[in-house]
This record gives structure tokens, sequence and C-alpha cells, in this order.
């Protein structure tokens, strides 16, 4: 049993939008960023030894970001960094390796883990990956070393040189 004399890790939750929270709009049929789902997925998790504080920034899909998006993205992983035992960032997978690598650019040497995820399929689908990832990243940012990483379908990947693989659909490191 998790003490109550241990500390509780302080995590902060940073949601940006993406597939990983797109819900299904019955009037246009289709799927679109209109809630913060992220909040019920954390509802159904067991979070003991952790304490987590949600940060919901913007509800965009990933493809419509700009730089100046991927920047404020950095800049409120840093913020969140200062008083935090490590930092998620749900996010979009479309342009996370961009958000990623300005991280790694804007925020220099790190004190704590900045783990990003998201999902290739919403999480109102039967069949999801959206879950899976979020736990992946809630163990991670609690176990890594200090830096910036992509945790999704069972790997663990830090940055720089994180991409996406199109094909496959998931995230590769490039050794070139």
């Amino acid at each position: 049993m998790y003490g109550e004399s241990m500390m509780k890790k302080r995590i902060a939750v940073i949601s940006t939008g993406g597939t990983i929270e797109k819900t299904y709009d019955c009037m246009t049929g289709i799927l679109a960023n209109k809630v913060n789902i992220l909040d019920i997925m954390m509802e159904s998790l067991v979070l003991n030894g952790i304490e987590v504080s949600r940060v919901p920034l913007m509800n965009k899909d990933s493809s419509e970001m700009s730089d100046g998006d991927h920047t404020l993205i950095a800049n409120t992983a840093a913020a969140m960094a200062s008083g935090h035992d490590g930092v998620i960032i749900v996010h979009g997978t479309d342009r996370l390796e961009h958000t990623g690598e300005r991280c790694v650019e804007l925020l220099g040497d790190l004190k704590v883990p900045i783990v990003l995820t998201g999902a290739m399929q919403p999480y109102e689908m039967r069949h999801t990956d959206s879950v899976q990832n979020l736990t992946e990243a809630l163990l991670a940012v609690q176990l890594v070393e200090p830096g910036v990483y992509v945790a999704m379908h069972n790997r663990l990947l830090k940055f720089p040189g994180v991409t996406k693989d199109w094909e496959h659909g998931t995230f590769v490191k490039d050794e070139g």
C-alpha cells in the first residue's frame, strides 16, 4: 500500500485538443474538438501517489496549430514545470513532433520530464488507444529523467528527432 507519509508527485496535465479529445457531433456527422473529454478519462483512472493539476490550454485539432500555438504550449509547459514534478501535454498527433521540438528548442536545461501523448483514435470510439497512451504518459513522467518525450503505443521516445510514422500510425526516433 502507498504510505501516507510519502509525498505525492505533482503532475501538470496540459490539454491542447487533438484526436484523443474528439467527440461525435450528431448534427454535422463529424468528429470535432468541442468538449474537454480528458477529465472523463482521468476520472476513470486510479491515480494513487500523484496529484494532478489540469491545465485546459486549448482544444484544437493539431493540424490547425500554428507556430505560435507550439510556442504557447512550450511556454505553458515551462511555467508548469517550475511548480510540478513532471508535465504531460495531451496533443494531437499530426503536429505533436513540432511541439516536442519547440519544447527542446525553447526550454533548455529542464529540471523535470515533459511527456507528450495523444491518440490515433478518439476516446469515444470502441477501439481506441487513448486511455493506454494517457496511462503510459502518467507512468513515464514519474520515472524518466528530465527531458522531452513522447509516450505512445508501448514506446517512450526522447526528443529531439522524434517523428510521426504516417504509414504505421505511431512515432519513431530518427537516429540519422
